[in-house]
């Protein structure tokens, strides 16, 4: 078949194309340590924006509910110039006085039990090393105890603690570090989230531009698509997954008074926290509510378990399906592939947008599949 100039321009065009990637693929393969290091730097430089980007998303869902529900029906302009900061100083609150509240609840409480049984262990150890042998031996396992030397563990212990002050300090200083560049790019995060949310129309129409202008019409209009539908997901699983989380807060505050366990609000409130991290989530909520309450009564610990692991069966059968519906349509087992693979790479941010990330991806590739599949169903016809 011959081949006019055009044709031949485009497929020129291709076989470099293909070459200089396959080139790339390869210079990348064996210098792939630099390429890690590469790409770690230049995420550490825009990480601030990446978090930014995260928080727009995030403060984007009750702006929008706030935004479209103050005032209406307004026709003042200071009104409509005004709508837009209210709902954002009202979302910012919102979403503050829940961490606030989480944090006061259970940081207290968690310290004071910490406190409770590292008291517990010093004293038993100290009450282990004033019994006499008679008395020792009466124990459980007491032919192994009498062997141990509780004065010298003690001593050792002791010694130990003050040998590590050095150690301790400079790992102090260092979480200090942390602490301060990470609230700078926190800081930093928020301007940027702030920017984005009170311009996200002009950036829209200008990311619109650039798209059309820069890359092939089919190619911008599905990326375009990409972005409408991962925008519509992320809403969607944030305010799916807020309802579901006080919810379950309720529910699990509500059971924990009925059995009588202790410090209800507190669990129940990280509960519902804890909720917004799928799967991984409830786990989390159980080991600390476990361990808060193990410092009052062992029996009651094992009552919470059962009645969480309960809840949660409860929760994924019955709740989870009826308030998401359709709203994330992903299947379980991608769920759970999802938090694991993000987990792992992002941590707990990671695995709290890898449901909308994945429910994305999933929507556009079935989307592409059952193109396909209507494309060689009409070239078999």
């Amino acid at each position: 078949m011959d081949l006019n100039q055009e044709q031949i321009k485009k497929l020129s065009k291709w076989l470099i194309g293909m070459v200089s990637v396959c080139i790339l693929i390869y210079l990348g393969v064996q210098n792939i340590h630099v390429v890690a290091n590469t790409l770690s730097w230049i995420v550490d430089l825009i990480w601030p924006l990446i978090l930014g980007l995260f928080f727009a998303l995030i403060l984007n869902v009750p702006l929008s509910f706030f935004e479209t529900r103050i005032w209406k029906k307004t026709e003042r302009p200071i009104l409509r110039k005004l709508r837009r900061p209210v709902s954002f100083l009202i979302s910012l609150a919102v979403i503050l006085a829940v961490i606030v509240g989480v944090v006061w609840l259970v940081i207290p409480e968690l310290v004071n039990a910490i406190t409770m049984i590292s008291q517990s262990v010093m004293e038993l150890i100290h009450d282990l090393s004033t019994m006499d042998e008679t008395a020792l031996a009466e124990l459980p396992f007491g032919s192994m105890m009498q062997r141990v030397d509780w004065d010298e563990l003690l001593s050792s212990l002791q010694v130990w603690l003050k040998n590590q002050g050095g150690t301790i300090m400079n790992t102090a200083f260092g979480t200090i570090g942390s602490i301060v560049g990470g609230v700078f790019n926190f800081f930093m995060a928020f301007i940027f989230a702030t920017y984005v949310l009170f311009g996200k129309e002009k950036l829209k129409k200008q990311a619109t531009r650039l798209i059309y202008a820069w890359f092939p019409e089919k190619f911008g209009s599905w990326v375009i698509h990409a972005a409408s539908v991962a925008n519509v997901n992320f809403r969607n699983f944030v305010s799916g997954q807020t309802l579901e989380a006080m919810i379950l807060s309720s529910l699990c505050m509500i059971g924990m008074f009925i059995l009588r366990l202790p410090y209800a609000p507190m669990i129940g409130a990280l509960v519902g926290v804890t909720a917004f991290i799928p799967i991984i989530g409830a786990w989390v909520a159980a080991i600390i509510g476990a361990f808060m309450i193990l410092t009052v009564d062992p029996i009651q610990a094992v009552i919470f378990v059962i009645f969480l692991l309960v809840l949660q069966q409860v929760e994924g059968n019955v709740i989870y399906p009826r308030v998401m519906g359709s709203r994330v349509n992903l299947p379980g087992i991608w769920i759970l592939a999802a938090v694991t693979i993000a987990g792992g790479l992002a941590g707990p941010a990671g695995m709290l947008i890898s449901v909308p990330i994945s429910s994305t991806i999933y929507v556009l590739v079935r989307e592409a599949t059952q193109k396909r599949e209507r494309k060689l169903a009409k070239n078999g016809q």
